[in-house]
């Protein structure tokens, strides 16, 4: 697959969705990144702003299998994974597998699990891959995690630790349309929810050449200066006590690759790394304070961008 195949298709999947989702292109392009990736996202927002819905229009336009798993305390670590069970018939123990067996999967209001059942996730997520019993099973490919939670209830909820954020590519919050947006939301569900006319228009199969070719996209070796002194900041700056570690490096390395390729670029530029910095990095860093921890990150990693000098050499000259 090629760079204009690639945007081509990215940009069938963000039409579809759109008729859908109103007033979201941004967070779609942020979405389709992740996926390119192979990755995964953290959809954050109060009640209603329509974070499971963009999910569920994602999925419905790629044809491949997709899961649901509705996030509650007492879901349990094999209710994701799935167990063995001891089989009369056969007169032995048979696997049973979970919903993580798919393609897209859904893990809605994530942090209302214990931590005992989000810990399920962290194989799977990173290494695409479920051991259970001391057998381990590769997971379809691809393999693409949507998980969403509301900021403001607490009641009921367990903080995703810093292992299981890391997981996440990225962290988007949804925010409230404007009113235009809202009259326009108003108008297309008035009749009847579009999602049920929703087709897919995209195969697995593409997607997964779509994955292949975000390697391929050129990064210039003064990108990669930009790129890891943004990172080091995070690591030396004393609002910080936990800085991005090498996992979250190679993670926002793809990312920009990814999303040049969704922005149809050959390769990638200093605004796109500034553009996905808030998104890939401030969910993996630790502050000294946390309090509201979500808004505190943003402004910090703001404030890295503000102070790390932008290249000016021509980064689509390959070297």
């Amino acid at each position: 697959m090629n760079e204009k195949k690639v945007k081509e298709t990215a940009d069938r999947i963000k039409q579809n969705i759109e008729t859908v989702i109103v007033g979201k292109s941004d967070i779609i392009d942020l979405l389709l990144t992740t996926i390119l990736v192979g990755g995964h996202v953290l959809l954050e927002d109060v009640p209603g702003t329509g974070k499971t819905m963009l999910a569920k229009s994602l999925a419905r336009s790629i044809h491949a299998d997709f899961k649901r798993i509705q996030f509650t305390p007492d879901l349990l670590p094999s209710d994701i994974t799935g167990l063995s069970f001891y089989n009369q018939k056969a007169g032995e123990f048979t696997f049973r597998s979970g919903p993580v067996f798919t393609n897209i999967l859904l893990a809605d209001e994530i942090n209302r699990a214990t931590p005992r059942t989000q810990s399920s996730l962290l194989e799977c997520m990173e290494e695409k891959q479920i051991t259970v019993d001391g057998e381990t099973r590769p997971l379809h490919l691809p393999f693409f995690v949507i998980a969403t939670q509301n900021p403001v209830e607490t009641a009921g909820t367990y903080p995703l630790p810093e292992a299981q954020l890391d997981r996440f590519l990225m962290q988007v919050s949804m925010g409230y349309p404007s009113p235009l947006e809202e009259m326009q939301i108003l108008n297309r569900f008035a009749a009847q929810n579009p999602y049920t006319q929703l087709q897919s228009v995209c195969s697995a199969d593409e997607l997964l050449s779509m994955q292949q070719y975000v390697s391929e996209v050129y990064v210039h070796s003064s990108v990669k200066e930009y790129l890891i002194a943004i990172v080091n900041q995070t690591r030396t700056s004393p609002d910080i006590t936990l800085g991005i570690s090498p996992r979250g490096s190679i993670a926002f390395l793809k990312a920009v690759q990814a999303y040049a390729a969704v922005c149809g670029e050959a390769y990638v530029t200093p605004d796109i790394v500034k553009k996905l910095a808030p998104f890939c990095l401030s969910h993996r860093i630790m502050l000294r304070s946390s309090y509201n921890k979500t808004a505190s990150s943003r402004e910090i990693i703001a404030s890295i961008l503000a102070q790390v000098p932008v290249p000016t050499e021509d980064w689509g000259a390959r070297e």
